[in-house]
């Protein structure tokens, strides 16, 4: 005996299919912007400003500029002190050797570096005209010889990550499209064998919204399997990527993450929900002879 079939029920193995693809490419490009932004702002914490102080400033008055340094607004503030670091002149010539592998004393018969402060700026200051005005801040106190940051990092940093941004919003939305009219003609393809049906439950006096009703529950349901399903194959990603890549663990916002997730179920119910209604509306409007 042949199984009677049902209003709304159609095979949706290749929608779950392809809009579980569409869901994991978007959620893919959302993670990548949020932890390519959650590693700009490493950065921009571990830049420093430094601060050269004279060859004749006594420890008083090295005291002196700290306290200034440590009253500016743009000094990033750490858990446990204030973003700022005393490097000595001998400290510096040990480290210049050690990267350079030479004894620059042997032949100067000097040291001619000087103790400065390395100064860690918040990251809402990040940019060249800022850092500008903070070098030229700084180095209006007394005793400070010279102010020093990497010129041009900054802009070169905001520029490349605004173009990341752009790029990936670009491929996702592009995404989006194609895979927004692939399922809209897979359901057009799976309700045109219901059309019959559709047109026997109007001919019986069924309103549209009892016809819909069933189609849009399931084109809600294959939104849900599919974010769910994409959400699972991002989580298994994310993993893999924390235990094989270096640094990596540090770029996780678990809350982001989930937000992310919640994103995608809900544009899956609503990809799912308005591609079923647009579909629908057309052979709700046909005439019986345009259905066969």
């Amino acid at each position: 005996m042949a199984k009677k079939k049902q209003i709304g029920s159609y095979p949706n193995t290749m929608i779950v299919i392809s809009l579980t693809a569409a869901l994991f490419l978007i959620g893919f490009c959302a993670m990548l912007v949020i932890q390519s932004k959650k590693l700009v702002s490493i950065i921009r914490e571990n830049i420093d400003v430094s601060v050269f102080v004279d060859k004749n400033t006594s420890e008083v008055g090295r005291d002196s500029i700290l306290t200034e340094i440590r009253q500016k607004l743009y000094v990033q503030v750490m858990e446990d002190s204030t973003g700022i670091a005393f490097v000595s002149k001998e400290q510096a010539a040990q480290d210049f050797m050690q990267g350079t592998k030479e004894d620059f004393t042997a032949f100067l018969g000097e040291n001619p570096l000087r103790d400065s402060y390395r100064v860690k700026v918040r990251e809402d200051y990040f940019e060249e005209a800022k850092l500008k005005a903070i070098q030229q801040d700084l180095e209006k106190i007394n005793g400070v010889y010279e102010v020093v940051y990497q010129e041009n990092l900054a802009d070169a940093i905001n520029k490349n990550i605004t173009k990341l941004y752009i790029v990936l919003a670009s491929f996702a939305l592009v995404m989006l499209v194609i895979i927004v009219l692939l399922i809209n003609n897979t359901i057009k393809l799976a309700i045109y064998s219901q059309r019959f049906l559709i047109r026997s439950m109007q001919l019986v006096g069924a309103t549209n919204g009892f016809i819909q009703r069933p189609f849009l529950m399931r084109g809600a349901t294959q939104g849900i399997v599919s974010a769910l399903i994409a959400s699972f194959f991002l989580i298994i990603l994310e993993q893999v990527a924390v235990r094989n890549v270096e640094g990596m663990a540090q770029l996780q916002q678990y809350d982001k993450l989930a937000l992310i997730l919640a994103m995608l179920v809900v544009l899956g119910v609503l990809i799912g929900v308005v591609s079923t209604t647009q579909s629908l509306h057309r052979y709700l409007k046909m005439s019986l002879d345009e259905l066969y």
